[in-house]
């Protein structure tokens, strides 16, 4: 053992015989066999030998090897992203990129963009630092901005109601006068003098509700005098009364394929009626105050109520329960819309104004920027949605988005005071080319899209769009 020296410790030693084999020669053996093993773990291992290139099994990534690949798995697993598939002239990072990208074919193409063949709509998405910042910034659609056309002055009030018949050859109008009047739609667009085909007498208080009947020939209205009536239009009398509120009647609907009739007012509660029985069917408690609104749909919900007391309901019909109740609202909800060709609504309060799912009513938007009392909302089938206020102020929204197009106010008629000024209904016709508004200085006036407008004349702010969506987006409602 004494005879092995310091140069043969890299070197196993000799084989040796089983008798010739000692204790201490085991022990000389077993410690050389360690340090062996210790010196190939050492080069194997270290980070400063020559060797280690040639040992390692995985070779080792540069920077633009791993960034191509991470962008090929990010194109992969989300199609619909707009950020660069790391192909050859992309020199921008994917994970830190900051760029703009528009995914609509059709629309001119910004800078700093680059489109995407993505079949949804046309989007803006800004992609912060991280994938959880990135904001997904809708487009809306263009709309022609609406003027004014005719001012009709045919009441001695406050016109409240406005409805339109089916066939959208006349509408009626009901005011605090307590009249109904009933226009020539035609003849009224173009301010004739003769528009005016029949006056209705017979409520003793404002006329708050109005509506047609699309299978019969029937108009129905309510009042504050706690009064439903159904009107025949062939005789212009009225032949029956739906007695049953404690107070004034502030909202009338019809339901859309059944003969039932459905009215809120000033007790808190909202009536369903059998159209021909005139019997109550169902009593809808479970607001605490007036019940300013009312929605019928032909499915589940098929009555949507909003309140005074800043709630929204939605009701089963069939067994004359709420399904759900909606808070969001701080103040008094007045009115509600819902579009013909998807199954949301609008809600207007002093707050906002809310677009919801009507299936669920989950939230979907909030459309901010009314400075007083929501009074009337209309949708018509092009996806232009109004919203007109006390203090005059009439804000016209693409629906689909949420973008204000156009924002303006109404002027009162010559004579009256400057506060007279506010908006108390609207209604669009059912082409959608037509709206009408009924006011507080007793005019009716009717308003039509400009046919000179144009996308360069008045184009779409996308700068104060894109500012608008970033603020909401940093929001947590």
């Amino acid at each position: 053992p004494q005879s092995l020296g310091k140069d043969q410790s890299n070197t196993c030693p000799a084989k040796m015989t089983l008798g010739d084999t000692t204790h201490g020669e085991s022990q000389v053996v077993a410690a050389q066999s360690a340090q062996t093993s210790l010196k190939r773990a050492r080069v194997l291992f270290s980070n400063c030998s020559g060797i280690l290139s040639s040992c390692l099994l995985v070779p080792r990534l540069d920077n633009e090897l791993r960034r191509k690949a991470i962008a090929r798995k990010t194109h992969l697993l989300y199609p619909d992203s707009t950020r660069p598939s790391g192909g050859a002239g992309s020199n921008a990072n994917p994970a830190t990129s900051s760029a703009l990208t528009i995914s609509h074919q059709s629309r001119p193409q910004e800078k700093g963009t680059d489109n995407t063949d993505s079949s949804r709509e046309g989007a803006i998405v800004i992609a912060g630092k991280s994938r959880k910042s990135s904001v997904r910034i809708p487009s809306p659609k263009w709309h022609a901005p609406w003027r004014l056309s005719t001012v009709i002055s045919a009441h001695l009030g406050w016109v409240r109601s406005i409805a339109f018949e089916p066939t959208n050859d006349m509408f009626a109008t009901g005011a605090a006068d307590n009249v109904i009047k009933i226009f020539d739609t035609a003849k009224a667009c173009v301010g004739a003098e003769d528009a005016l085909k029949l006056t209705l007498t017979g409520h003793i208080s404002p006329v708050r509700g109005l509506a047609f009947s699309p299978r019969h020939p029937y108009l129905f209205s309510a009042g504050e005098d706690k009064m439903v009536k159904c009107w025949d239009l062939e005789t212009n009398q009225v032949i029956r009364h739906y007695h049953g509120h404690l107070s004034g009647v502030f909202a009338l609907k019809l339901h859309p394929t059944l003969d039932i009739l459905v009215t809120g007012g000033r007790d808190a509660v909202a009536r369903v009626w059998d159209m021909r029985t005139k019997h109550q069917i169902h009593c809808l408690t479970g607001h605490d105050n007036t019940v300013g609104a009312l929605l019928t749909k032909p499915t589940d919900p098929q009555v949507i109520t909003s309140s005074y007391d800043g709630t929204i309901k939605l009701w089963d019909l069939v067994a004359g329960k709420c399904m759900t109740t909606l808070t969001h609202h701080k103040k008094a909800v007045r009115a509600l819309a819902m579009p013909s060709f998807e199954n949301t609504f609008l809600s207007g309060a002093a707050d906002s104004c809310k677009k919801w799912q009507a299936k669920d009513g989950r939230l979907i938007r909030n459309f901010t920027g009314h400075n007083s009392v929501v009074n009337a909302l209309a949708i018509n089938d092009d996806g232009v949605a109004l919203s007109a206020a006390d203090d005059g102020t009439m804000r016209f929204w693409d629906y689909h988005t949420g973008y204000c197009f156009q924002s303006t106010e109404t002027i009162p008629q010559p004579g009256s005071l400057d506060a007279e000024n506010g908006i108390f209904a609207a209604e669009f016709d059912l082409t959608g080319t037509r709206l009408i508004t009924g006011e507080t200085d007793k005019t009716i006036k009717i308003w039509k899209q400009d046919e000179d407008a144009s996308e360069v004349s008045d184009p779409i702010d996308m700068v104060s769009w894109r500012k608008q969506c970033l603020a909401e987006a940093r929001q947590r409602y």
